[in-house]
């Protein structure tokens, strides 16, 4: 048929003409507990790959997801029952092979939400979810082809750590700055250097004293809050790790 105008031809189009992927969204949701960088995983309950642990994620509702963002605000508060203060696309990978449904898209972005937060709004459901850490969880037999989804978005955090303020999104509206840098080291996995992270940071204008004060130990400790609009903050350069461990102990 020969159509004389656009709307003409979209009035005939038919999307069941052409084969279409399958598409989803899925998440890597990381927090801090214990100490260490955890990542949420849920074991699916269904085929393909039942029984097998997986990110969390689901397909995207074309009547209801304007965008992949949408999407993925979607499913972190179907999976979590909170909104992150920073969701980011990490990469979006599509073959012939990772899904054995047939061809498979997915659009990756990982979280960072406060643990505590989400152990109370999250209590009482009955969906079979666990907190691993993230050696842990790279380790496991994951659904699909989610270890390698979960290395990217792993290997995304940590760059973003290096050189944004990100980190600060998990603490509460006042802290030292020793319990920040404890933050940003548990998510690098390595020290940093004491004196260049706090410079870095107040220079910056990131942080801002309150005036107040606590004690940690026997000894008093400044209190600050986050001072920015958001967690995207840009450091000129990267953050440094230690040239000695003497230079970052901890006061």
């Amino acid at each position: 048929m020969t159509y004389t105008s656009e709307q003409e031809y979209l009035a005939h189009y038919q999307k069941t003409d052409y084969d279409t992927p399958l598409f989803t969204v899925d998440m890597a949701i990381f927090s801090v507990a214990k100490g260490q960088l955890q990542v949420l995983m849920i074991q699916r309950s269904n085929f393909p790959e039942k029984g097998k642990w997986a990110l969390p994620g689901g397909f995207v509702d074309l009547k209801t997801d304007p965008d992949l963002m949408a999407t993925a605000h979607r499913k972190l508060l179907e999976k979590t029952g909170i909104h992150s203060p920073y969701l980011e696309q990490v990469e979006t990978i599509g073959n012939q092979y990772r899904d054995p449904r047939g061809w498979s898209i997915t659009a990756l972005y990982f979280a960072l939400i406060d643990f505590d937060q989400f152990e109370i709004q999250t209590s009482t459901t009955t969906e079979h979810r666990q907190w691993f850490t993230i050696d842990q969880a790279l380790q496991l037999d994951l659904a699909f082809d989610h270890q390698q989804l979960l290395q990217l978005a792993f290997e995304r955090l940590g760059n973003k750590t290096r050189y944004t303020a990100l980190p600060a999104s998990l603490m509460p509206e006042l802290f030292t700055l020793t319990e920040l840098q404890t933050i940003y080291e548990i998510i690098l996995g390595h020290r940093l250097e004491k004196k260049s992270f706090r410079r870095r940071m107040q220079e910056a204008g990131a942080v801002e004293e309150t005036g107040q004060q606590k004690i940690v130990g026997k000894r008093p400790a400044q209190l600050f809050r986050y001072a920015l609009q958001d967690y995207n903050f840009t450091f000129p350069r990267m953050l440094e790790t230690p040239r000695n461990s003497t230079e970052n102990e901890k006061s």
